[in-house]
């Protein structure tokens, strides 16, 4: 299973420097290493996370293991969320314009829709975590 999880982290991540780097303007380093800034900060904020479930709050006996897992990923998706706003915000330029592959139009991305895609994706997997956990339970 972890070989599995780190593949599809790998692919995803090369996918998305691919995607940074075919945007075709020169220069904008910041914004093709975006995604890896992302990883930096998701190992900082797991760490963080991990130190909160065994430390403060460490599992005692069989049935706190559901509660630990819980609270890692909803903890975990809260610090990505905040961590992710204050990269954006420093890390990349504050406006990019960048000319649309349809018509002859431009559009600017700004630094929060970085963080808004990113976002969305850690709220949408923990929505996706919580729904399978509530399926999947003896719990509930």
């Amino acid at each position: 299973m972890g070989s599995d999880l780190f593949g599809s982290f790998a692919e995803a991540t090369c996918a998305a420097l691919v995607l940074g780097a075919s945007i075709g303007k020169d220069g904008d380093w910041d914004g093709m290493m975006f995604p890896l800034v992302v990883s930096a900060v998701g190992i900082v904020v797991c760490l963080l996370c991990s130190f909160l479930a065994t430390n403060i709050v460490p599992v005692k006996k069989e049935a706190d293991v559901e509660n630990a897992l819980k609270l890692q990923l909803i903890s975990t998706t809260i610090l990505m969320v905040i961590a992710i706003y204050f990269t954006a915000t420093s890390y990349l330029p504050e406006s990019t314009e960048m000319a649309s592959t349809v018509g002859s139009g431009t559009f600017v991305l700004l630094p929060v829709n970085a963080w808004l895609c990113v976002s969305l994706g850690a709220v949408g997997g923990l929505i996706i975590g919580l729904v399978t956990e509530y399926y999947t339970s003896h719990s509930y």
